[in-house]
């Protein structure tokens, strides 16, 4: 299990490290740089880098971690993206949420933020849900 368990890690943050840049660092580039005062420059931003790898790292630990303590007896793939949707309603719904309250964004950014977050998370559910199937037996 223990084994298991560190793989699903590695790939939980190699998937949800490249989901983030696909959506934050490509998809909404653009718009991120049309709000200099909300956001750091990209200079900037590489300085604290190693900050978002840790965080990335802790992330896709405590995925891994809650989800097979409770992984059940059922189809990995509808497991796997019912995870995914309740991580998405924990964490990036009301994340880009509350920033949208609390900073002076436009709602399309608020909402495109929060769309791309629940794809990666749907992603990172069944990526890990596959991961952890249970071993066939004949």
């Amino acid at each position: 299990m223990a084994n298991k368990f560190l793989v699903s890690w590695v790939v939980a943050f190699v998937v949800w490290m490249a989901g983030s840049f696909a959506v934050h660092g490509f998809w909404l580039s653009d718009l991120y740089g049309q709000y200099p005062n909300l956001y750091r420059t990209e200079d900037d931003t590489q300085q604290y880098f190693y900050l978002m790898l840790i965080a990335h790292l802790v992330m896709a630990g405590a995925f891994v971690w809650v989800y097979q303590r409770g992984q059940e007896d059922k189809p990995w793939l509808a497991q796997g993206l019912r995870f995914g949707v309740a991580i998405a309603l924990l964490t990036a719904v009301p994340t880009y949420t509350i920033y949208f309250v609390v900073q002076p964004m436009p709602a399309n950014l608020a909402i495109q933020q929060i769309i791309g977050e629940c794809i990666v998370l749907l992603l990172l559910g069944a990526v890990v849900a596959f991961l952890n199937k249970p071993a066939q037996t004949t």
